[in-house]
């Protein structure tokens, strides 16, 4: 019994000491990881960012797989596939708990973009709450379901832009930032030919778009002017963006410009809710955006669309999300901030 008992500790102490140099080993790993992911985070903007995001994309799988194959040869295949299976278990209970008690299919998520500076940072996490028309904070504007289906059906219509503009001759020059000698107006990019409308032109026959200018900061301190939509006008009532309304995610279309630049979920304010007729739709807006969702040819969500309103967030923890999805390099507008 005695010398059973011997061999018996001595198996533990190998097995203890047999785990010490893979900790050992592998803490040098996860040391470069987080210096990398700090770095990514920092150094995002310049050429070597997306090379920071791959790096760390690679580290990760490493490092998993040297976790795996140690832990089959430690405690053998059976017990390392059910401790995975415990903690698959325990994430889908989590995830399941959070819809149920949040009412939505997607508790959590990550800003992708820098749109909605300052409020919200690229890479911020953010936790969702399910909502209805009632629990979002904005203007609401009751509309005839005759116009705004031909607001939808006509969407090309709604393609008004506020832009700096300077004619010469017949030629027209447009940009965002007010250089001198433009003017800011509202600018019709839909049809084949740009061209400058008045203030507030319902092209479409329900919207119009009323521009003004704003201060604009750039990371290296400098401070431009930039044209961008000040109001819009929905029927007789006029709406100025107010950054105390809801925020929200919702599920963009394949016929929308987001959508085709690569965004499946768009984070963006509410600037106003249309109801056509007991059907609420909602006209959106990025705070560091210049324009509306719907002057970039988006349809605006109605509320199937929406995920739910964002009720907290955590800085950096969504760039681990960010970078094992590909979105390595930092989207544009990420530079700036536009002071409204």
């Amino acid at each position: 019994m005695a010398k059973r008992g011997r061999a018996s500790k001595e198996n533990v102490k190998k097995g203890i000491s047999s785990k010490q140099p893979l900790l050992s080993g592998m803490l040098p790993y996860y040391i470069v990881l987080v210096v990398m992911f700090i770095s990514y985070i920092l150094f995002q903007s310049a050429w070597f960012g997306a090379i920071l995001g791959i790096l760390v994309f690679v580290l990760i799988i490493a490092i998993f797989v040297m976790e795996l194959s140690h832990g089959v040869k430690e405690e053998g295949y059976k017990r390392n596939v059910m401790e995975i299976v415990a903690a698959v278990v325990v994430v889908l209970v989590l995830w399941f708990g959070l819809k149920a008690l949040l009412h939505t299919n997607s508790p959590i998520d990550v800003v992708p973009s820098c749109s909605m500076l300052p409020a919200l940072q690229r890479g911020d996490m953010i936790l969702l709450s399910g909502i209805n028309q009632t629990g979002i904070e904005a203007p609401l504007v009751n509309v005839s379901p005759t116009a705004w289906d031909r607001t939808l059906n006509n969407l090309s219509s709604e393609s008004l832009q506020c832009v700096a503009y300077k004619k010469i001759g017949s030629q027209l020059y447009v940009s965002q930032l007010v250089e001198p000698g433009y003017s800011v107006g509202l600018v019709e990019t839909g049809g084949i030919n740009v061209r400058v409308v008045p203030n507030n032109t319902t092209v479409g026959g329900l919207i119009g778009y009323g521009c003004g200018t704003a201060d604009i900061k750039f990371q290296n301190g400098t401070v431009g002017h930039e044209a961008y939509t000040k109001s819009v006008t929905v029927g007789n009532h006029i709406i100025e963006g107010d950054s105390n309304n809801t925020i929200v995610v919702y599920e963009t279309v394949p016929q929308d410009l987001f959508y085709k630049l690569g965004d499946a979920y768009v984070v963006h304010r509410v600037y106003a809710v249309v109801d056509a007729g007991g059907t609420y739709y909602a006209l959106t807006k990025g705070d560091n955006n210049p324009g509306l969702d719907i002057q970039y040819s988006n349809y605006p969500p109605n509320m199937s669309q929406i995920e739910g309103k964002v009720i907290g967030s955590v800085p950096y923890l969504g760039y681990m999300k960010l970078i094992l999805s590909g979105s390595y390099k930092e989207p544009s507008g990420c530079n700036s901030t536009l002071q409204v």
